[in-house]
């Protein structure tokens, strides 16, 4: 009997941890779909477009505390990150995006976006990966991947026919939906491991 109770569990658990990882996917995404394009309409709003490195400064401040914020929401219960992930993605975007920028004399053609954007997103993922670094498994990844990630959201946005040569802080909604689903599956597998190693 305890034997086919096990059996019987198997799928039920498989099942429910599925749908679990597939809520937590969607949750991410969606708030890098609200976090991305809010934080750099309000980072736009504040210091204009990214024509300088004070724009670059004050905006990219702005904006990465807005993405930061989104992120917090989930990552709070999910990994136990306080206030200062805010604070890493607020001050690594504003340093990032102040080199990436002018690395590319503020022109925004798709490859300059996207070096742009690798730029910008090594200087965020530092930031995050040191504030996740002992609350989760991967962290060292997350950082290796921040770069790739922040490049592709450029490319996705500018093939979407986005004007950005209003230069923009940050990649639109198309580019934030290409982010949050790869960082949301990266995200899903270090809480999977950590969850496996628990067991």
């Amino acid at each position: 009997m305890g034997a086919t109770h096990n059996t019987q569990a198997g799928p039920n658990v498989l099942e429910s941890s599925g749908q679990a990882g597939i809520k937590t996917l969607l949750v991410w995404t969606g708030l890098s779909l609200l976090g991305f394009p809010l934080g750099g309409y309000l980072g736009y709003l504040v210091a204009g477009p990214v024509d300088g490195v004070g724009s670059a400064l004050i905006g990219g401040a702005v904006t990465g505390a807005g993405i930061g914020l989104a992120q917090w929401v989930m990552l709070r219960r999910k990994l136990r990150i306080g206030l200062t992930w805010i604070i890493a993605t607020s001050a690594g975007l504003a340093v990032g995006l102040a080199i990436g920028a002018a690395a590319v004399n503020y022109e925004t053609t798709i490859s300059q976006l996207a070096l742009m954007g690798a730029i910008s997103g090594g200087s965020v993922g530092i930031g995050q990966g040191l504030v996740m670094r002992g609350k989760f498994s991967l962290w060292w990844v997350w950082m290796v991947a921040m770069p790739a990630l922040w490049a592709l959201g450029w490319i996705a946005t500018t093939a979407a026919g986005i004007g950005v040569e209003n230069q923009f802080y940050v990649f639109g909604a198309v580019g934030a939906a290409v982010f949050g689903i790869l960082s949301g599956l990266l995200l899903l597998a270090g809480l999977r491991r950590e969850q496996t190693e628990s067991a």
